[in-house]
């Protein structure tokens, strides 16, 4: 069930459809012409309408061909059903864990601004805040976070969210 496509792209400014073999532009902006953003139009025009817009210093457009024709697709993929590919990491060992959490590469460094939690603590209770208090703060957070880590592990995610804060 795949789909042919009978278009290269089309522009991000008017929504024509740029054809295959066809002359477009992108801008030259390295954030607007990466592979995740890509915008494409379709004329000179099209492309002064997107610069107010982005807030571009210094950009002009850079003159592309489109190529020939569509590449190839496989009925097979997930991608070509319009779903994206994901793929689940599966977890280290748990002596590599253990290892990495020992290992002298985890900063112990504080992790707390004092001076906001003085603030805080001052306009909350009109208390003042003790120097030795910042260390123990930084270390139940450094608790907090190992735990949040190995939730978000055991679930095979490679980025901590704030549910596995409990």
């Amino acid at each position: 069930m795949s789909e042919t496509m009978t278009y290269f792209k089309k522009c991000n400014s008017c929504k024509k459809e740029v054809a295959f073999n066809s002359t477009y532009y992108v801008c030259s902006v390295s954030t607007c012409n990466s592979q995740r953003t890509g915008l494409t139009f379709c004329s000179v025009s099209c492309f002064e309408r997107h610069v107010p817009g982005a807030r571009h210093k210094d950009a002009a457009a850079i003159e592309k061909k489109a190529p020939s024709s569509a590449p190839p697709t496989t009925s097979t993929s997930s991608a070509s059903e319009g779903r994206p590919r994901r793929r689940i990491i599966s977890s280290p060992p748990t002596s590599h864990a253990n290892h990495v959490n020992s290992s002298s590469q985890v900063p112990s460094e504080v992790l707390i601004v004092a001076s906001k939690l003085k603030n805080y603590i001052k306009v909350r209770s009109d208390m003042n805040t003790s120097a030795s208090v910042i260390d123990i703060l930084s270390e139940k957070v450094r608790r907090l976070c190992d735990e949040a880590i190995d939730q978000a592990r055991s679930e095979g995610r490679k980025t901590v969210l704030d549910r596995d804060f409990k």
